[in-house]
Formats: C-alpha cells, sequence, structure tokens
C-alpha cells in the first residue's frame, strides 16, 4: 500500500470472523488531520488539548495521546485490530482535555458501514459534527403493526390499532455495562398523543419485550361497509406509531437509547406489517452549520470480500501452490499476481500467508529471491529495491516475529519512553540546557542495550526467518563468489535495514508500544534507528560482524535452528490493561463482586494489581492455565467477558471492549498453548445455584460442554484462514482484469511477433521470461476466476429484503406498497 506524506496517520485494518457464508473482510486505513478552524469562544483557545477516540456504534475502541495546545492538531497513530461482531458506524470523537472535570466533547465524524465505500481511495475533509446526547443512537427494533375493527354492542365501531414490540438488537452499553432498556410506543397525530410503555429489561443490550399495545382510530363518518376498511384518508396523511427506546437510570436521569417513527400510511393496502427499524436520532437530529465546530481530513481505503465455502477455492488454491514449483517462477500464479498488482502492497499478504499456511513459503521465496539475484549486478545493492522477493520476505517477518520482537525489543523500548532522556546530537536542533556529550553516551547506550539484546535471542529467533536467511546466504554466495562477505549483507539487508530498525522507528506498527511516541522520543527512536541502520549496513560490516550481528548470523550460517516462532525472552511483558474482574470465591452474582483491576500478564505468569505498579494481589502461572475461552453474556449481564481456567476457580474478566477482549484471549491462549494438561471442553457460563447454567451439569467438575478454541501453533497454520486468503487474492485479480488483460497481450505479442519489441514500454512493467508458460498459467487462472466468478453469482443471496434483519429500514417509514 501506497504510504501518505501526510504528518500523521491513522490506520485500522478491521476483518471480520471469516469461515461464515457471506462474511466480510474490511480492510480500513485512515489518515487523519485535524482543523478546529476559527473559534472564539474562551474554552476553545490556542492553549486547547485534545485527542481523538475511534469507536464502533458507540463502543470505544481505541484513543489517541493527547495533543497539547493546538487548534489543528496532528494525530499520528496508526491502529490494527479485528472487529468481532457486526457494527454500523465507524465514528471519530475529538474531545477537549479537562483538568479537573470531565473530558469534553468537541465533535465527531461518524461514517455509516455501507457509506464507507463511497470515500474508499479518496482524501476529503469531514465536518465535525456536534455530539448530542440525542444523536448518540445505535441499534434496532422489531415491530409488527396490525390494523382491525373493532366491533361494539352497536356494531362496528372504531378501527383498532395493535402495535407488537417484539425485541431490539445491538442497544449501546451504559458506562459500560448492559442498559436497563424499557420502549415507549406513541401514536401521535395533530390533535392526538396516546403514549404507553414495556416493561424495563434488566441488563441486556438485545431485550426480548414481547408486549402489545392497541390504539383507537377513528373511522370515516361516511363508513358503510362492513368488510375491506380503509382508514380515513387524512386520518393515514397525520398519524404515525413513534417507538422510542430508554435506558432505565433508576434514581439517575433516564437515558435516551434512540427512536423511530412508521407512518399508518403503510397499513393503507394491507393491514399487516412486520419489520425491523434502525433506531434514529431524536427528531432525526438537529441541523448544524458544517462550519462550525471545524474539520476533519480522512483518507479511507475500504475493501469487502465475501467468503464462500472451502470447496469453491480448490481450483485457486492448487495454482497458487504449485508456485514454487513451476519453471521459471515468473510463470507461476503467484509470480504474476505479484505483477499484476506490484502497486498494491497489500496483495502480497495474503499470498504469504496462504503459501505460509501450507508450508511452501520457503521455496517460493527461494525462487523469486533467485530470479531477483539474476538481475542484481552489484554486491552493495542486494535486496534493496521494493521487489516481489523483498516485499514477501518483508511480510514474513512481521507475521512470524511478533513474538520475537516483543521479547528482542520491547524491555528495551519501554525503559526509552519511561526516561526520556534526550540523545539529540545535531548542533543545530539542540535545545537550550542540553550537553551534547551527555546526549550521545545516552544514545550509545540505548544503542549497546539494543545490540546486547539481539545478540542474546538466538534462541529465539523464528524457525522460518532462520530458513530463508541461511537460503539467501547460499544464493548470495553462490551468485557473488569473489565477494566474501555478500552472504552476510544480504541477511543484514532485511533484519536489520527491514526489521529491528523499522521496529525501533515505528514501535506502535508492530505491537510494541500502544502510542506513538512523542516527538522528543520520536527524535531518539530516529537517531537509534538510523544508527541500527548504518551498523546493520555492507559499509560498516566490519563492526557488524564483529560485536552486533553475532547471533542472527550464527544462526543462518550455522544452521542453529533453536527455539521457534512463538518463544519469547523469558519474564518479558506481554500484556497489561485496567479490566473489571469478579471476585473469586463469592457465591451471590452481582455488580459487587466486580472490581477494577490491573491485569498484567507475561509468558511466565498472570497477575492482577489493586493499582499499576502496585504489589500482585494474585498470581497464576501460565503452565497451570487449562484453557481461556470466551463467557457467553447471559452468564453476568455483561459484554466483553472472558475466562481463564486454572488449577483453582475459573478467574473470570470483562476488557474494556470487544477489541481488547479478543486480544486478551489471543495473548494467553498464545502463553498457554503448549501447556500438558489443557481442556478439551469447556463451560460457557457459570456454575451457580447448584448447577452450570450452560448445559444444567449439576457437578461443578462436570467436564465442559461446549469444545475448546484450538489455540494458534508456532508454526502459525491454523491462525490462518486460506478460505479468506484465497477470496481476497480473487479479489484483487478481478478488480485488476485490465492488467490481467495486458499480460496476456504481452504474451502473445512476445512469443510471435519476432525482432525488436515496439511495446516494450507497455510490457515492461511485466516479468515475462517464457511467454508460452506464462500464456499458459494465465489462461489457467483465467478459467478459475470465471468459475468462481459464477459460484458468487450463484451463490449470493439476493439483496436482503428491506425491513428484514439485515436491511433494516432507515428513518420514517411511508411506503405506500
Amino acid at each position: 500500500m501506497s504510504q501518505t506524506t501526510l504528518p500523521s496517520k491513522l490506520s485500522a485494518l478491521c476483518k471480520l470472523p471469516a469461515k461464515w457464508l457471506n462474511s466480510h473482510w474490511p480492510f480500513v486505513l485512515f489518515n487523519i488531520y485535524m482543523n478546529l478552524g476559527p473559534v472564539s469562544a474562551p474554552n476553545r483557545q490556542r492553549d486547547l488539548c485534545t485527542f481523538c477516540t475511534i469507536s464502533l456504534d458507540q463502543e470505544e475502541v481505541f484513543r489517541t495521546k493527547v495533543f497539547d495546545k493546538s487548534l489543528s492538531p496532528f494525530y499520528g497513530e496508526d491502529f490494527f485490530f479485528e472487529i468481532p461482531r457486526p457494527f454500523q458506524y465507524l465514528s471519530f470523537y475529538i474531545y477537549a482535555k479537562g483538568s479537573f472535570q470531565r473530558d469534553l466533547p468537541v465533535g465527531k465524524v461518524s461514517i455509516r458501514k455501507k457509506d464507507l465505500y463511497q470515500h474508499s481511495g479518496k482524501e476529503q475533509w469531514f465536518s465535525l459534527q456536534p455530539v448530542d446526547p440525542n444523536s448518540e443512537v445505535q441499534g434496532k427494533v422489531h415491530l409488527e403493526m396490525r390494523l382491525s375493527e373493532l366491533i361494539t354492542d352497536n356494531g362496528p365501531g372504531c378501527q383498532q390499532l395493535l402495535v407488537r414490540i417484539i425485541e431490539c438488537q445491538g442497544l449501546p452499553l451504559i458506562s459500560g455495562q448492559n442498559c436497563d432498556p424499557y420502549a415507549t410506543v406513541a401514536l401521535v397525530g395533530p390533535s392526538r398523543s396516546d403514549h404507553k410503555k414495556t416493561k424495563v429489561k434488566k441488563k441486556t443490550s438485545d431485550p426480548h419485550f414481547e408486549e402489545t399495545f392497541s390504539f383507537e382510530v377513528t373511522r370515516s363518518s361516511s363508513y358503510s361497509k362492513k368488510s375491506n376498511f380503509q382508514v380515513e384518508e387524512e386520518d393515514i396523511e397525520k398519524l404515525e406509531i413513534k417507538v422510542d427506546l430508554w435506558n432505565n437510570g433508576n434514581l439517575a436521569q433516564d437515558v435516551f437509547l434512540g427512536e423511530t417513527r412508521v407512518s399508518i400510511k403503510i397499513l393503507r393496502n394491507e393491514n399487516f406489517h412486520k419489520a425491523w427499524y434502525l433506531l434514529q436520532p431524536k427528531g432525526n437530529g438537529n441541523k448544524h452549520k458544517p462550519d462550525d465546530l471545524g474539520s476533519l481530513r480522512l483518507k479511507v481505503n475500504y475493501v469487502e470480500d465475501t467468503v464462500l465455502p472451502s470447496s469453491c477455492y480448490k481450483p485457486l488454491c492448487n495454482l497458487l501452490l504449485k508456485s514454487p514449483d513451476v519453471k521459471p517462477i515468473s510463470a507461476s500464479a503467484a509470480h504474476i499476481l505479484g505483477d499484476i498488482c506490484r502497486e498494491r502492497y497489500e496483495a502480497v499478504l495474503p499470498l504469504v500467508r496462504l503459501l505460509l499456511h501450507h508450508n511452501r513459503l520457503v521455496p517460493f521465496l527461494t525462487a523469486v529471491a533467485a530470479l531477483e539475484l539474476e538481475n542484481t549486478q552489484e554486491a552493495n545493492t542486494i535486496f534493496r529495491g521494493n521487489s516481489l522477493a523483498t516485499r514477501c520476505i518483508d511480510d514474513m517477518m512481521k507475521i512470524v516475529g511478533k513474538s520475537y520482537l516483543m521479547g528482542t525489543l520491547k524491555p528495551v523500548l519501554d525503559e526509552i519512553f519511561d526516561s526520556n532522556k534526550s540523545c539529540e546530537i545535531d548542533p543545530i536542533k539542540l535545545k537550550e540546557g542540553d550537553n551534547v556529550d551527555v546526549n550521545k553516551e545516552n544514545l550509545q547506550n540505548y544503542v549497546q542495550k539494543i545490540f546486547s539484546s539481539i545478540t542474546q535471542s538466538s534462541a529465539s529467533c523464528p524457525t522460518l526467518m532462520c530458513d530463508v536467511f541461511r537460503s539467501l546466504r547460499h544464493m548470495a554466495s553462490k551468485r557473488f563468489p569473489v565477494d566474501p562477505h555478500v552472504q552476510y549483507s544480504a541477511v543484514s539487508s532485511f533484519v536489520f535495514l527491514r526489521f529491528f530498525a523499522v521496529a525501533v522507528l515505528s514501535p506502535h506498527s508492530f505491537q510494541l508500544r500502544p502510542h506513538h511516541p512523542d516527538p522528543e522520543i520520536s527524535r531518539t527512536l530516529t537517531l537509534i534507528s538510523k544508527t541500527i541502520q548504518t551498523l546493520g549496513s555492507w559499509g560498516s560490516f566490519h563492526f557488524r560482524f564483529s560485536c552486533v550481528c553475532v547471533c542472527v548470523f550464527i544462526c543462518c550460517c550455522y544452521g542453529k535452528l533453536q527455539g521457534c516462532s512463538h518463544n519469547i525472552t523469558p519474564g518479558s511483558s506481554g500484556l497489561h490493561r485496567e479490566v473489571q474482574k469478579r471476585a473469586q470465591g463469592r457465591k451471590r452474582i452481582g455488580k459487587r463482586n466486580f472490581k477494577k483491576r490491573w491485569l498484567r500478564v507475561t509468558n511466565r505468569e498472570l497477575s492482577y494489581h489493586k493499582h499499576r505498579g502496585k504489589e500482585a494481589l494474585c498470581i497464576i502461572d501460565v503452565k497451570n492455565i487449562r484453557a481461556v475461552e470466551k463467557l457467553d453474556e447471559s452468564a453476568f449481564n455483561r459484554k466483553n467477558m472472558f475466562q481463564v481456567v486454572h488449577a483453582e476457580k475459573p478467574l473470570y474478566v470483562q476488557a474494556g471492549n470487544c477489541v481488547e477482549a479478543c486480544e486478551w484471549m489471543e495473548v494467553l491462549s498464545q502463553f498457554s498453548r503448549c501447556n500438558e494438561r489443557r481442556l478439551a471442553n469447556f463451560h460457557p457460563s457459570t456454575y451457580t445455584g447448584g448447577a452450570w447454567q450452560c448445559c444444567k451439569g449439576l457437578s461443578d467438575r462436570a467436564p465442559g460442554c461446549k469444545p475448546c478454541t484450538t489455540p494458534m501453533l508456532a508454526n502459525l497454520q491454523l491462525d490462518i484462514d486460506c478460505d479468506r486468503e484465497t477470496e481476497r487474492i480473487f479479489s484483487l485479480l478481478t478488480c485488476n482484469d485490465g492488467k490481467f488483460q495486458k499480460m496476456e497481450d504481452a504474451c502473445a505479442s512476445i512469443a510471435v511477433y519476432q525482432g525488436p519489441q515496439r511495446e516494450q514500454d507497455e510490457y515492461s512493467k511485466f516479468t515475462i521470461q517464457d511467454p508460452k508458460e506464462t500464456f499458459q498459467t494465465l489462461k489457467q487462472l483465467r478459467n478459475v476466476m470465471e468459475e468462481l466468478q459464477t459460484q458468487h453469482d450463484r451463490r449470493n443471496d439476493p439483496t436482503a429484503k428491506y425491513g428484514s434483519l439485515g436491511n433494516p429500514i432507515v428513518g420514517k417509514s411511508i411506503q405506500t406498497g
């Protein structure tokens, strides 16, 4: 993916769970710049400190650091996360940081999921909209309306309108907890307003009401028939049903959750109507001038794929998996994908993941690296370009080296962030009072600690990386036999220039830090990164080999394949955040049993503390963890719950949001996946009242009733959904059909035309060594793609009926049938 030149970037990788028919994998990249615009209010002067939050509907999932004293702040934050649930809106909220009071909302930008396509690939300004409590709504309501004739003692009388409130889905959390919702139903018109109310449902965001209310509708005075009664025309135009959802505040004020209005006109042709409605802001939102609050600049790239059953992808998958065996490699399906999608950096990732899952990545990387070496004329430029080989190896290192970086760099990076010592050595950039000698000593100290950590990490170096680097070393020596050092520079160009140096420069992109650094620390990281690149480059090889790169080069040169891709330096920090934890050992279930705790996990132990930095209240050895699984919402009427099953009683934890819950379960599962006593089954609910609430088993030691999630293994294969990756590749090939056709034309022209290539500029973008073999592969790809497209057309259901759960009605309904 091309990189923006904006000073800051806010990005998010969003993926819905795969393996669903008609499931989605959206990819969203945001580049963000904010301009608060000219304002004169006292609380909006230049000392305004702001931050930005990212929310799925009304659930905050991330927030940036606070940007101090600016009306035009840049938010240099990257967020990559999976979305474990459907959503309607992706929203960005700008807040002014309060010193002695709560943070004040400045404005927001909300993009409906279905509208993300309209903004895809465009960089544009969005006007900030006001944050009105009555407009912060989400969810949908299921209604049924029926019009029937009311018979009295004197014969036919008026019409009776029956309104049934069936259920709601996706109501927002209130203060991080499920709400206590109820609904009010009103028949409103110019001269009437009849109000009725449902019962309150406790602690649920998906309440089932199943309550019916009746309203009398005045009939026409000219009515004479006793059947096929129609509501009077003027009544139809004026009457409507208004449904409001509220959270019961008990002693506090009730909170508005949303409303919908349905005109009785919808019953003109049919006396029955049943549909889902999206909840709307009160009064359908207030109109504001677009320039009142400032604006936000975003660039959005959005992709959504429909994943079919596995059998549909076998032909394309098999064709891609044969790529390492195709001679020449440029005629393979995988290499053709890289050629056609050369300008789209994200095209390589699904290919790398697919080949990695099937243990075909190393032979493919060896083949494409050999092809690049054939076209490399000088040893000092080896693997320095942005080729298919370098892009594939970059993605491979990011996938398998994440834990390796966590153990190698994170402790030093944490020290750099916490100590915040200046390392500026440029006299022009020195601040008043800075000592260049002290700064130089700080820089040398940090660099030495990083290199010491690297040289002591040979046992944790991922096996796959060692395999690839050893192959590169041998091929480089063969290509340049007279240069004794090229075998090392071939490896250092990746491991230092593209791996360690990049991770130091942008630790947040590798999940080594939760936020981007402030300007001073960013400058320190830049100096350290440049030093690593210099020491890892060919020009300083004598120093590099003697005191820097011993462990990595030993791994590559002597095949030291100790450890695997999941190893972490003992005691390294994995994850730590504030959570809600249910007290262990208590029998009563209630809000009082949940307390805020600081939860921390390393590859050795899981502990929770009263506050960050305080002594641990409880320590659980990671070796004793038997399962880490999601807990049903009904267990405690709380969302984002998970359980850690260990030798003692299960530990029940509520994460801050759905993204954090998935992250906790992933990290804990990785650390405990090799434990000998892991469970095969678990209970998705709690043991209360002498029975398990999920399966009604009476013994608290009864075997689980649901299979445990298989944890990701060291080779990462089980963490990769091949169907989703193959679908992504299919989508990339399909949207680049024009280049696909040009490559077919190039093969035909080169194979048929004898003499100088007249269209060399047009075809030079493609690597075509054997036009006949390449054309044959293109033909196979074309046939497979056409068959897969047929499967899509055949299996794709027509658009969901308007008013269904998947396609709820938006706004006031005025259908006339």
